[in-house]
């Protein structure tokens, strides 16, 4: 729905008592007679508009010794790291903002981009905006779903991509979910499918997202798994999802394999061919999931928040010491 002038003048004073008067949002609706509801989604509208470009800086040395680290550690070549922020809209914003001028950086010619699904990458998108033109490619990862809204999926997010870069996109025609496994194996074999595929695996950047493995969490919303097979993943020792379906333990590797066989889409192995695959997850809750998925060896950018590292690194900490007293011991 198109906004009209009016509405505009109102999400842009919104805008600007929230970011620039530094007013808290139960202020601005208690002044303005607005529900906090609305409030709330005149912030997301205001940066969808782009009246709004959320550019946070941490300390220099502090952001510095934190990337470090996690290279140190987990062999991974950069750490995009945003500061927090108690709203998630704004964190959001702020993680997709650095991917975002992250690619800008390390785009060439003649690249390949192998793209996921979600919230997070559906951000880098709307925050990707580039001088120059790439002629590179940003091809689909997985398959579709209509229980995410089009902007979520993985072709989508493509295109948005291709146009903010004014490069090219390639869709993968086919569901990302089937109903079991035999169906998958059939639409595997399709020639189309084994053809956008086969140009995905060759990629040389992934965008994937990370999910955090919780029977309430974004895979069961959109269906693909039910809670009780989250909560059994879950007991096998499940406590991420590489791109929403390769599901990982606390030290990286493999678990609840059999829910991987209804996806139509690139496979952990595909992703660990892949030169550069950047993991992006802005939510300050899933610091097991990414050590978990530091672990796996497959990541080597990942872009997150300043309490999800500290939270990996005090995490990896207490594991080692353990594993030292036991030695010890």
């Amino acid at each position: 729905m198109a906004i009209g002038p009016e509405e505009r003048k109102l999400i842009t004073l919104v805008a600007k008592q929230y970011y620039f008067e530094g007013r808290t949002q139960n202020e601005i609706s208690h002044s303005l007679n607005i529900s906090r509801t609305r409030i709330s989604r005149m912030l997301k509208q205001s940066r969808d508009m782009g009246l709004v470009s959320i550019r946070i800086n941490l300390n220099p040395v502090e952001l510095s010794d934190l990337g470090q680290e996690l290279k140190r550690r987990f062999g991974i070549r950069h750490a995009l790291i945003a500061i927090d922020h108690e709203d998630e809209d704004v964190q959001r914003a702020a993680v997709a903002q650095i991917v975002a001028d992250h690619l800008d950086e390390i785009l060439a010619d003649g690249m390949v981009v192998a793209v996921g699904m979600g919230r997070n990458l559906g951000a880098v998108a709307d925050h990707a905006n580039s001088a120059r033109s790439r002629a590179c490619t940003f091809v689909s990862a997985l398959g579709g779903t209509n229980r995410i809204g089009h902007k979520l999926n993985s072709d989508h997010i493509c295109r948005r991509l291709a146009n903010r870069f004014d490069g090219n996109s390639e869709m993968l025609y086919a569901p990302g979910y089937t109903e079991d496994a035999e169906l998958r194996t059939l639409l595997m074999r399709n020639d189309t499918v084994q053809q956008a595929l086969t140009r995905a695996r060759r990629a040389d950047i992934a965008l994937i997202g990370i999910g955090d493995c919780k029977e309430n969490g974004y895979m069961t919303s959109i269906g693909w798994y039910s809670p009780v097979e989250i909560a059994r993943a879950r007991l096998s020792g499940a406590v991420a999802d590489l791109s929403g379906y390769d599901f990982l333990d606390i030290q990286g590797n493999r678990v609840a394999l059999e829910l991987g066989d209804r996806i139509i889409g690139l496979s952990h192995l595909d992703y660990a061919r892949i030169p550069n695959v950047i993991a992006v997850a802005s939510e300050q809750n899933k610091a097991l999931s990414l050590l978990a998925s530091l672990r796996s060896g497959v990541i080597d950018t990942l872009a997150t928040n300043v309490s999800n590292v500290r939270a990996i690194l005090a995490i990896d900490d207490g594991d080692a010491a353990s594993s030292e007293g036991k030695r010890q011991a």
